[in-house]
């Protein structure tokens, strides 16, 4: 079975957000076909690229892993649609995979992050190309997964910033 990780910004601007949903529509349609033993996606399902990519990977007919980082990690979504769509996403999910960090922090961010790359064989990241905001950020685990040798796709709107 391929398996395949997303790391990805919580914001994706209007501007980016067709041309980041149809890449990853195709990347993962392309590893379904491309790939005869099935498809296993991770995810932490963070809101934005994260519960994007678990939809769609979903979708296809992938199995869902999905790596919690925390055991308050909940209590980190801003939104009340962000929590209910983590909840649905989380329910479909075929394993699960807590870190042992009580609280939601840079750590156990950095920590969720490092667990997908290690354990998949190729990473989707929906990355606008600049430096973490804090660590465990996209820029980050996009550095420790090609540091490990694990091929990185880059999924981004050329000309698109982040606010």
């Amino acid at each position: 079975m391929k398996r395949i990780g997303v790391t990805g910004h919580r914001d994706i601007p209007e501007a980016a957000y067709p041309h980041v949903k149809a890449a990853l529509e195709e990347e993962l349609t392309a590893a379904l076909c491309g790939f005869g033993g099935g498809l296993e996606a991770y995810s932490s399902l963070a809101a934005g690229a994260d519960q994007l990519f678990a939809g769609i990977a979903l979708d296809c007919g992938a199995e869902l892993t999905v790596v919690i980082p925390s055991g308050d990690y909940e209590e980190a979504f801003e939104e009340p649609g962000e929590l209910a769509r983590y909840q649905v996403l989380r329910q479909r999910a075929t394993r699960e995979v807590r870190m042992a960090f009580a609280h939601s922090t840079d750590e156990a961010y950095f920590a969720a992050g490092a667990y997908i790359a290690d354990h998949c064989d190729a990473l989707l990241a929906v990355w606008d190309g600049e430096p973490a905001r804090g660590l465990g950020g996209t820029g980050d685990i996009v550095r420790y997964a090609r540091e490990r040798g694990r091929p990185v796709t880059v999924i981004w709107r050329e000309g698109v910033r982040r606010g």
